[in-house]
């Protein structure tokens, strides 16, 4: 029986995949890894930037109010109009009949003034979009922080100086966390809360029993 030598054909058989198959194997193996990591990464880092926090950008409102002109022209405190921020977590807007009990008599005619007369007269109130917003996620309290002698400017910054109010401060979870860690440079007497100008003197001291907690069950319930 014959059983073939060397020189016997044998059929060739073609590699199932080419020899650069393992090159790319591993290649897609690294872009997934670091997509896993990066897109992530990417997202928390998107998440701080004023484009996302929305940091100085006045959002348009559905009436112009020049705080310029009632905080620093008129004089009018913060409290006149936020009355909640002393006894409730939210600073809470006016309503129109505190915008009325000025213009009833000053600028009563006034076209930039129709929708508060509209909402004041019809009973349904002005949709005012939010200049400061937190997640849901995110529990705080203006009444504490005032409490403690945390100014309005602290947060919300120099709003008499501002056209239209817009965000200056990111807050971050590190924003708040580092005032909490260091309070004492943001605190001011109780009687300078809404003081726009205040600032820290010689014959100030801060309170040294003020001492915020840092917890996560602090701003996450």
């Amino acid at each position: 029986m014959h059983s073939g030598g060397a020189g016997s054909l044998r059929p060739t058989v073609k590699p199932l995949f080419s020899e650069s198959a393992n090159a790319i194997y591993w290649l897609s193996i690294a872009i997934l890894a670091a997509a896993a990591v990066g897109l992530p990464a990417l997202a928390i880092a998107w998440a701080r930037t004023p484009y996302a926090t929305g940091q100085n950008e006045p959002p348009p409102q559905p009436v112009k109010f020049d705080h310029r002109h009632h905080v620093r022209d008129d004089g009018i405190d913060c409290l006149y109009c936020h009355a909640e921020a002393q006894i409730a977590p939210r600073a809470g807007v006016p309503s129109t009949a505190t915008c009325m009990g000025c213009h009833a008599q000053i600028w009563s005619d006034s076209p930039n003034l129709a929708l508060v007369r509209a909402s004041y007269f019809g009973g349904e109130p002005i949709v005012w979009r939010r200049v400061t917003t937190m997640p849901d996620f995110v529990f705080f309290d203006h009444s504490i922080h005032l409490a403690k002698g945390v100014g309005c400017v602290t947060c919300h910054g120099r709003v008499d100086e501002m056209a239209q109010v817009y965000a200056v401060a990111p807050l971050t979870m590190r924003w708040c966390l580092d005032c909490h860690r260091n309070p004492t440079a943001h605190l001011r007497p109780l009687d300078a809360i809404t003081d726009m100008e205040w600032t820290a003197g010689a014959a100030y001291t801060p309170p040294s029993d003020v001492r915020p907690p840092t917890d996560c069950t602090t701003c996450h319930r």
